[in-house]
Parts: structure tokens; C-alpha cells; sequence
């Protein structure tokens, strides 16, 4: 394991670490049952990706109908139980969520499919890589601060065009147990299309299995998930935040990251205690890790 990749000033940086983070859940299931569910959850993804020509056939209903049968039989390939707290109203707009892992693609995506926002890095990454590009994916260059303005366009654009667009704000994944700072930059979108907001809230049970932080390798990741017993995924679809309720985009996140991470805090308010993130008290709440699909 290699340590912390350096982070660029403009980028965020966090205390989940995979040794600390991300570990196997107890009980785990069978060596033999973990092969057999990565095998299946590469298969599901596959079919999907050669199937996904096919879709431009349907209209936009059918076409979010096929993305979300698809996603919660990914998420059923691999093990991971899918819970649904609240009801989509349907609407279009930015949907903003919280940041654990790869799963909260597909977890947002089988109840709230639209384009994703996501590190340019995630195009060629294995398995993950080819449903972000087939799924219109918009791709951001993390490092390459003079690129926001052009990402930040773009998303506009796409929800003028009454596309759903789905965001990660922290900017970078966090293990579940601890949170960033919403950066305000894709807000900005949204008050330019005149969009409305949908916050929505991505936990785990249990955590350790699902969390992709810092240098994590992601085939390390896909095989604690693959391995996991009783991995859960809840999401909640919290109250929509209306379109000129906010005036400039520091507001607008500041109101965002205040509903998820209440729900978050509220969560985990009802779990064991874990001393994983004592040192997180100390950390700027801007902070995030370096390593994410988004």
C-alpha cells in the first residue's frame, strides 16, 4: 500500500484512510460466495454496457426505468441490500448527496438516474469506467482548476435541456463516519438553469465494507463489498430545496450540506460508538479525501 496521494492546495484532504476506514464487516461470507458475487457484478455490469446502445431506443422514461432495474440488479449482484426512505417527487434539478464510495453511483442511480459528475480519472477505470461513459457521464479535471468554469457550464447546459444531474459536493469520498464541506462551485449551475434542488442522504450498514477512501485500491474495494454480509445501502430523499429560494451558491450549498449532514449526524446518532474518527473533531470541515469517483 502506497501512502497518501499529495493533494493539489485547491483540493480537499481527509483522515479516512482504508486501514482505519474501510475493513471487512463481520460476518463475512464464504470465499467461494464472494467469487461468485464479484463474477455477477461484473457480468450485470457488462451486460449493461453492451446493452446501453439499446436504450437509446426508449424514450426518457424508459430510459431512466431501464437505468434503475439495471443499478439495483448490480447492487444485488454483488450482495448489497438497497433500502428507499422517502419518495421522489419526479421532478428535474441537481441532486446533491453525500460521499462513501464507487456503490453511491449506482445506489442514486436505481432511484434517481440521471448524469453523473464524476474525476476524469473514472473513465478508464475497470467495470466502472464504461457505465459512466455510456450513462453520459460529465467528467471533471480535478486538477486542472481553469477547467471549472467549463464543467460548471456544462452542467448548466445539461439542466436547462431538463436533465436530472447528480453530484457529489464534498468533492472527494469521506467513510461515512465523518463529512466535508459542500463546495459551493457546481451550486452555481443550478442557480443558472434556475433548477431546483433534491438533497439526498447515502448510508451504510455496516460502514467499514463500503468505504473508498484515500489511496484504496478499487479491486481491493470491489472484493470487501463482494465479501460482505448483510451490506445494506439506505438512501433518503430529504425535502427539495425550490429554485430561487437562494440567491447565490454559497447559500444555496451552505442549506444543501445543513440537510444531508443532519440526516448524517442524526444516523449516526443511533450507532455504536467508534473511536475510528476521534481525530476527525480536528479537522476543517472542508476536508475530504484526495481519492473519488467524483
Amino acid at each position: 500500500m502506497t501512502g497518501p496521494v499529495p493533494a493539489s492546495p485547491w483540493l480537499p484532504t481527509a483522515p479516512c484512510t482504508p486501514r482505519l476506514c474501510a475493513r471487512t464487516a463481520r460476518p463475512a461470507v464464504s470465499r467461494g460466495r464472494a467469487v461468485a458475487r464479484l463474477t455477477a457484478g461484473a457480468g450485470t455490469v457488462l451486460a449493461g454496457v453492451l446493452l446501453a446502445p439499446l436504450t437509446a431506443l426508449l424514450g426518457r422514461p424508459g430510459r431512466e426505468r431501464a437505468t434503475r432495474l439495471w443499478c439495483r440488479a448490480v447492487l444485488r449482484a454483488f450482495g448489497v441490500r438497497l433500502r428507499v426512505v422517502g419518495r421522489p417527487d419526479g421532478g428535474r434539478g441537481l441532486v446533491v448527496a453525500n460521499h462513501v464510495s464507487w456503490l453511491d453511483i449506482p445506489v442514486v442511480a436505481a432511484v434517481l438516474p440521471g448524469r453523473m459528475l464524476a474525476k476524469s480519472d473514472v473513465r478508464h477505470w475497470p467495470l466502472l469506467g464504461p457505465i459512466a461513459a455510456r450513462g453520459g457521464t460529465l467528467f471533471l479535471e480535478r486538477d486542472r482548476l481553469r477547467a471549472l468554469p467549463g464543467t460548471v457550464g456544462a452542467l448548466a447546459h445539461a439542466l436547462r435541456g431538463g436533465s436530472r444531474v447528480v453530484v457529489f459536493p464534498e468533492g472527494s469520498t469521506w467513510c461515512g463516519r465523518a463529512h466535508g464541506r459542500f463546495r459551493p462551485a457546481v451550486f452555481q449551475a443550478a442557480l443558472d438553469a434556475g433548477a431546483a434542488l433534491q438533497p439526498v442522504r447515502v448510508t451504510y450498514r455496516p460502514t467499514g465494507p463500503a468505504a473508498f477512501v484515500a489511496d484504496d485500491p478499487l479491486l481491493a474495494s470491489l472484493w470487501r463489498v463482494a465479501a460482505a454480509g448483510r451490506l445494506t445501502a439506505e438512501i433518503q430523499i430529504l425535502p427539495p430545496v425550490p429554485a430561487g429560494r437562494h440567491t447565490d451558491r454559497r447559500s444555496l450549498a451552505a442549506a444543501a450540506q445543513r440537510a444531508v449532514h443532519t440526516a448524517v449526524a442524526s444516523d449516526s446518532a443511533n450507532r455504536p460508538a467508534s473511536s475510528v474518527h476521534q481525530c476527525a473533531s480536528s479537522i476543517p470541515a472542508d476536508a475530504s479525501s484526495p481519492r473519488t469517483p467524483s
